[in-house]
């Protein structure tokens, strides 16, 4: 078993954008095929610069804010309570364009684990 609390984690620098801080609650090795499961808040007109995983799955569920995130050209809006999910190789970008904190909640999944 594993048990963390967001209230007992440092706050690091997401990789896109290092003005954008985050808490890992778990990381690679943690368990199988997961690479992160982390928390990030995005300050009004942040953005994690568009990017893609050629190894992985990401999944972002937003706790609370709005923005959008585009993948692959298109935008798709981030509201409290949507899920998106972002397969390899989709070029993806994540904009808070609203005037209030963004809060994503997001895991990486190991893909060809295992085939």
């Amino acid at each position: 078993m594993i048990t963390v609390s967001l209230n007992d984690l440092p706050e690091e620098c997401v990789s896109h954008n290092p003005e954008i801080k985050k808490q890992v609650m778990l990381r690679f090795g943690d368990l199988p095929h997961l690479t992160n499961f982390s928390q990030a808040r995005f300050a009004p007109s942040q953005t994690a610069s568009a990017h893609a995983h050629q190894d992985m799955c990401e999944v972002f569920f937003v706790q609370s804010g709005a923005g959008v995130i585009r993948i692959n050209g298109q935008e798709y809006p981030l509201l409290p309570g949507n899920c998106i999910a972002v397969e390899p190789g989709e070029v993806h970008e994540v904009i808070n364009n609203s005037t209030a904190e963004l809060v994503l909640t997001y895991f990486g999944l190991q893909v060809g684990v295992g085939e």
